[in-house]
């Protein structure tokens, strides 16, 4: 599976978790060269599993929030430790 934004490739694997209708690929397989961590909100500080937003930069534009990793995941989300999530501007498939 790969994830794309504007057909640029930020990752690849076939070690994916479907986890709530997202995919979540092992850290070790996404470009973390266009991840920039991005300030908590309000929201992610509420955030029992500990989120950490990043915007995807590709080609010098930002997507905003457009992929996430859970630094704390509690048991019931323990499946995407160790793994990020994409949504929004990302496109994720075969």
């Amino acid at each position: 599976m790969k994830a794309t934004v504007n057909g640029t490739i930020i990752a690849t694997s076939d070690d994916i978790v479907d986890c709530d209708g997202y995919q979540y690929f092992p850290l070790a397989s996404i470009r973390m060269d266009v991840l920039q961590k991005t300030a908590k909100t309000k929201s992610d500080l509420e955030c029992p599993h500990g989120v950490q937003f990043y915007d995807v930069v590709v080609d010098g534009k930002h997507h905003e929030r457009a992929a996430w990793i859970y630094e704390a995941p509690r048991p019931v989300m323990q499946q995407v430790a160790g793994r990020c999530g994409f949504w929004k501007d990302v496109s994720v498939g075969q």
